[in-house]
C-alpha cells in the first residue's frame, strides 16, 4: 500500500472573484480570464440576455486546488482547441450543490443533479450547462498526483458519484463537506491535504489508499454532523460511514484515542468556542451544553474544568471583560 504523507493544514487564505460591480458587457471575459488563471480555461455564455452573476472562492494547497463556484444561467465550454492552448493535465472533480446541470462529453450527456459529484480529465473536452444557475465545489488534482494516490494513470470516462446520503459514498460526502468547509465566504476551515488524497483514493476503490486515515477522517465528519444529538453513539457513527463497531473502534484506537474520548473532545471543543462567541452571548452555560449534545450541565461544567482547567463560566467572564476593554480602548 502507498501511502501519502499527510501535510499541515493549509495556511493561505482563500482568494475570491465575483462579477458583481463589473461593466456588464466585460463580465463574462473577465470571468473566462479570472477561471483561465485561478481554475481551469473555459468558454462561456449565457443563455439569455440577463447579465452574468457569478463568484468564485480559490483555495490552492500545495498540489490541489479547492473551488466553490457560484453562477447564474449559463454554458462553459473546454474544446480541443482551448485544451491545447491552455491545458489543466489535472482531473476535475465537481460536486453539485445547487441547480442541475448537463454535462455534455464525447461518450454521452449526464445530467447532474445536486448531490451527485461528476469526476473527469480537464483535458478531455466537454460543454456544461446550468440552465437554473449552479452553486458546486470543484477539487482540481494534477494528473501524476490523481495516478499517484488512486493507481489510476487515465480517466477516460466520467464517473458520477453521489454524495449527499450518508453511507452512500462515505468518502465523497465527507470530501465535499471538508472542500466546502475549506471554501466558505466567511469563517474558512483549514483542510489537510494528505487528508483530501487519501478521500480521493479511497472514493476510486485504490488500493494505494490508507482506508484507516479515510475511515476515521469519513468518522469525525459524520461526529461533527451530529454533534447536537445527546444519543449520539458508536453504534450510530459506524453505521453512518458503512463500518462495523469493532473497526471503528480501531480506527479511533490507531489515532491514540477512543469514539466516546473523540465524541468528548469535539464538544467541549464546540463549547469553548460558543463560550468566547459574541454571538452566543446571551445563552446560558445550561444551553450551551445542552446545544453541544450535552444532557447534563453538571456533566459539562466538570468534563470543561477537567479539560481546560478552568471553569466554563470563568472562561466566558474572561472573554466578556476582553471584549468590553477593547471597545473602551477603540472610543478612547
Amino acid at each position: 500500500m502507498t501511502s501519502v504523507t499527510p501535510r499541515a493544514p493549509v495556511g493561505r487564505a482563500p482568494v475570491a472573484f465575483s462579477t458583481a460591480g463589473l461593466p456588464d458587457h466585460e463580465r463574462v471575459e473577465l470571468w473566462e480570464s479570472h477561471n483561465a488563471e485561478a481554475l481551469i480555461g473555459l468558454r462561456c455564455r449565457t443563455l439569455t440576455a440577463a447579465v452574468l452573476e457569478a463568484a468564485e472562492v480559490n483555495v490552492q494547497l500545495d498540489r490541489v486546488h479547492l473551488a466553490r463556484v457560484r453562477g447564474t444561467a449559463h454554458v462553459v465550454e473546454r474544446d480541443e482547441e482551448l485544451v491545447r492552448r491552455r491545458p489543466a493535465e489535472s482531473v476535475a472533480l465537481f460536486f453539485s450543490l445547487v441547480g442541475e446541470a448537463f454535462f455534455y462529453h464525447d461518450d454521452g450527456v449526464r445530467t447532474l443533479q445536486p448531490g451527485q459529484m461528476l469526476m473527469c480529465d480537464a483535458d478531455r473536452p466537454f460543454m456544461r450547462g446550468f440552465s437554473r444557475g449552479l452553486e458546486e465545489l470543484v477539487v482540481k488534482v494534477p494528473r501524476d498526483v490523481f495516478a499517484e494516490v488512486t493507481g489510476i494513470e487515465e480517466v477516460r470516462q466520467p464517473l458520477v458519484v453521489g454524495f449527499a446520503a450518508e453511507g452512500a459514498n462515505s468518502f465523497a460526502h465527507t470530501l465535499a463537506r471538508q472542500v466546502g468547509a475549506a471554501t466558505r465566504d466567511d469563517d474558512p476551515s483549514p483542510v489537510d491535504e494528505g487528508t483530501l488524497l487519501q478521500l480521493l483514493g479511497a472514493l476510486t476503490g485504490s488500493d494505494r489508499a490508507d482506508l484507516t486515515a479515510a475511515h476515521r477522517a469519513a468518522a469525525m465528519a459524520y461526529v461533527d454532523q451530529h454533534l447536537r444529538e445527546p444519543g449520539l453513539s458508536a453504534t450510530q457513527i459506524a453505521a453512518g460511514v458503512g463500518l462495523s463497531t469493532r473497526h471503528l473502534s480501531r480506527v479511533f484506537a490507531e489515532a491514540g484515542t477512543s469514539v466516546p474520548r473523540h465524541v468528548l473532545q469535539r464538544r467541549l471543543e464546540v463549547a469553548r468556542d460558543l463560550l468566547v462567541t459574541p454571538a452566543a452571548a446571551s445563552m446560558t452555560i445550561a444551553e450551551v451544553a445542552h446545544h453541544c449534545g450535552f444532557t447534563s450541565a453538571a456533566h459539562f461544567s466538570s468534563a470543561f474544568t477537567a479539560r481546560y482547567g478552568e471553569r466554563a463560566t470563568d472562561l466566558r467572564r474572561r472573554a466578556t471583560a476582553a471584549r468590553t476593554a477593547a471597545r473602551t480602548a477603540a472610543r478612547s
